[in-house]
């Protein structure tokens, strides 16, 4: 944890402390699994302490120990070096542990504070209430969260499952105009047809009798049979046998869902 040894028995008092109340609410709590504490400029980056979950929510915690800054005096090598080698910098400021520790919380939903830590006129032992509470307001807010998330997944099954149903009608109508169309395609290409059908008889009755008269007559037949079966009026009307619809059948009808789930 990188605490020294003067603070050590505080900050472990601080977290029994935390975890006892904690425990005592019905919160999860598990210790971190860190075999050692980055650098000091990084404490607040490294892996948690402990963790504390309230209502599927889970808190990071850390106890980082408060650095005192003084002027640093620069060394007569430091003003050697510094005077010889360009890149050599001097820093300003000299660095060393307090006494003082702050508690620092992550994960979920900040309300009061994510860090606490001493001041003068309160002590870190004075603020646990707060922390408590904290912990336990990211839980609900969590809880919220997951509850409200659940409703707008319903909510949005909800709205797919009539896409998918009204995509469903609107694609039987498809299939049912197309049907039609090609119906009045096959109407009028047969209509077309009959007019130069009739143009052969006309014409078959001016020939002579005879193999080519014979041969005229006998294609006529064909192109008569052909076009009763051609004209769709020659057959059974009604409504035509809408196939069961594939995804990709009904994604033109979706305005936008997916066929495959509400996403």
């Amino acid at each position: 944890m990188r605490l020294t040894k003067s603070v050590q028995g505080r900050a472990f008092r601080l977290i029994h402390a935390l975890l006892t109340a904690t425990q005592r609410l019905g919160y999860a709590i598990a210790f971190g699994t860190a075999e050692s504490a980055p650098a000091p400029h990084r404490r607040r980056d490294g892996p948690p302490h402990f963790t504390i979950t309230a209502q599927g929510q889970r808190c990071d915690f850390l106890i980082l120990q408060e650095q005192d800054r003084a002027e640093h005096i620069p060394t007569k090598k430091e003003l050697a070096d510094a005077e010889k080698h360009s890149w050599v910098r001097i820093p300003r400021y000299d660095h060393s542990p307090s006494e003082r520790l702050s508690i620092c919380v992550s994960g979920g939903l900040r309300h009061r504070a994510g860090q606490w830590a001493d001041t003068a006129a309160r002590p870190l032992e004075d603020q646990l209430a707060e922390i408590v509470q904290e912990v336990g307001l990211r839980g609900e807010a969590a809880e919220r969260k997951r509850l409200a998330d659940l409703e707008a997944a319903r909510e949005k099954r909800l709205r797919w499952e009539a896409a998918m149903q009204q995509a469903k009608i609107d694609y039987a109508e498809a299939v049912r105009v197309q049907h039609l169309e090609a119906q009045e395609r096959a109407w009028r290409h047969a209509a077309g047809l009959a007019e130069y059908v009739g143009a052969l008889r006309l014409h078959a009755q001016t020939l002579p009798t005879g193999p080519d008269r014979d041969g005229a007559e006998a294609w006529i037949t064909w192109a008569d049979n052909y076009l009763k079966r051609l004209n769709p009026l020659n057959g059974m009307l009604r409504l035509p046998t809408v196939p069961d619809p594939r995804a990709a059948d009904l994604q033109p009808f979706l305005h936008g869902w997916s066929a495959y789930g509400p996403g």
